[in-house]
């Protein structure tokens, strides 16, 4: 696991809840997904076992946006479910910038 520190990743914020690291199949320039360490399975699960840990994603998440210098703009998506476009079975926020993103996703 990633927030073990048993995959190799690289790890761009990393604190006592949630872990950042970069993707491995970038969509972005810039594409960064950050996890909390606690698994969860998807936002659902977050809101409804722990909705604080929502906030505290987030927050993360813009602190990378803010570290990775997207002050032109970036996007935090969460996908939930596979008709969401979830395809890892624990909750991520990706973080997207460094380039003009259109409207709409896909």
């Amino acid at each position: 696991m990633i927030a073990a520190g048993t995959i190799p990743a690289d790890i761009v914020h990393s604190d006592a809840q949630v872990v950042a690291f970069r993707d491995l199949n970038p969509q972005a320039p810039v594409h960064v997904l950050v996890i909390p360490r606690e698994h969860h399975r998807d936002a659902a699960d977050v809101a409804a076992s722990d909705p604080a840990l929502l906030g505290t994603l987030l927050a993360a998440a813009t602190q990378v946006a803010a570290d990775e210098n997207l002050d032109a703009g970036y996007r935090l998506v969460v996908n939930t479910g596979a008709d969401g476009g979830q395809t890892v079975d624990h909750v991520h926020v990706h973080v997207l910038g460094g380039r003009h993103l259109t409207w709409p996703p896909g």
